[in-house]
């Protein structure tokens, strides 16, 4: 359920002493176009369930799993009769670990596992979520430890298995795992170095492939072109920095990659729906940050 909605933005009355929220929801009840900054995980345990993200609708069948990375912007429609899970928790501490920022590229803006296609690592990752179920309705001793624990275990199954068949959103993720490694430290240095001058050839070159078969990789691991996944990761920093009403719009664009406001503003309007002052107000107006792009 939703219980506090400003406009999109989702505020998550976690669990008591925790940042974490887990309910068994059997609710016929749609849910409207939302964000919030938790990652959120849904499993439908009796019937179907919807979840639509952009221009696309996913369904999830039962025990299908579906994690949608925070500040997604996404509806949830319910049949008349069904149950499922829904589990959201707050990740913030997990960005300070190197690899973790190019997992949630891998898997953003949402990632579908299906028993159907995945069988093996499907089953492992709905036995975690079901341990994490019971931990966290029986209050288990040292509860947030032993969810985060196994939620990072979570993630880490997934990178490592990522050249299963996994439903991307509207893509179908095919990469041979030993590229895995190599594309996870280039979107780590995208990620580092995006507010600089990279372009496509540069970054073909620290990969060791051609530009034309980087591209191709490239897309196949990130379900996106590089310009695109630069441009996102760009505008990520420039909402960080739309935060402070001290910094100007000049100033967030210059210090996230952009040499021309014009081309900023088109870009983040592209990306966000809106503009960067439309953002700015929408947030920092209302109370709120800007979703931790993380």
């Amino acid at each position: 359920m939703i219980e506090s909605l400003n406009g999109m933005h989702e505020t998550v009355h976690y669990k008591a002493d925790t940042n974490l929220r887990l309910y068994h929801n059997d609710q016929p009840e749609n849910y409207p176009y939302h964000w919030h900054t938790p990652v959120e995980i849904i499993v439908p345990m009796e019937n179907s369930y919807s979840v639509t993200i952009g221009r696309q609708t996913i369904t999830l069948e039962p025990t299908d799993i579906i994690f949608i990375c925070p500040g997604v912007i996404h509806s949830l429609t319910a049949p008349a009769h069904g149950s499922r899970m829904i589990f959201q928790a707050e990740i913030t501490m997990f960005t300070t670990i190197r690899d973790f920022e190019s997992i949630l590229s891998l898997m953003s803006p949402a990632l579908k596992i299906a028993n159907a296609h995945s069988p093996d690592i499907h089953g492992q990752i709905l036995n975690l979520l079901l341990e994490i179920a019971e931990a966290y309705d029986n209050n288990h001793f040292l509860l947030e430890t032993t969810i985060y624990s196994k939620l990072l275990q979570i993630f880490v199954t997934i990178a490592t298995n990522f050249t299963i068949n996994f439903e991307h959103i509207s893509h179908e993720v095919h990469l041979h795992k030993e590229y895995a490694e190599k594309f996870m430290s280039v979107c780590s240095y995208i990620n580092e170095h995006c507010t600089e001058n990279l372009n496509l050839d540069e970054i073909a070159a620290v990969a060791g492939f051609s530009k034309y078969h980087f591209t191709r990789l490239f897309k196949q691991f990130t379900a996106t072109t590089f310009y695109k996944y630069l441009n996102q990761k760009r505008i990520e920093h420039a909402q960080q920095l739309l935060a402070n009403p001290e910094i100007t719009i000049t100033e967030a664009a210059l210090s996230s990659g952009y040499t021309s406001l014009s081309a900023f503003i088109r870009m983040f309007k592209l990306i966000n729906q809106c503009t960067p002052t439309e953002y700015r107000n929408l947030f920092t107006n209302a109370g709120h940050q800007p979703p931790d792009p993380s």
